[in-house]
């Protein structure tokens, strides 16, 4: 019998997987309203969209046990390798400005 049913965590894979903007925006978000855990999380989460720790830390050019210990929740990698992983995945940092608040 066919599997019709899928976890969140499956589905969201999916969706991160089949439209990268998506992801890009998941990261934003997170990047507004998280801290350095909640990132390394979504890090991690994300990895599986592509292709998995091993072959975004192939990608990186980091060995996969440090990548697992960078996106852990104790994780603090350097800037090198933060954008190295986000290369990985198809993405990169940017900065912009943040909106004024109405006054």
């Amino acid at each position: 019998m066919a599997k019709t049913d899928r976890t969140h965590e499956e589905a969201s894979v999916e969706m991160f997987r089949r439209d990268p903007a998506l992801a890009a925006e998941y990261l934003n978000s997170v990047l507004a309203d998280g801290d350095e855990t909640d990132l390394m999380l979504a890090l991690r989460s994300l990895s599986k969209a592509f292709g998995g720790v091993q072959e975004v830390a192939r990608q990186a050019e980091v060995n996969a046990h440090t990548l697992y210990r960078t996106l852990s929740e104790q994780g603090n990698p350097e800037l090198k390798t933060l954008s190295a992983i986000l290369r990985a995945m198809g993405m990169r940092l940017a900065v912009q400005p943040i909106p004024p608040l109405p006054a």
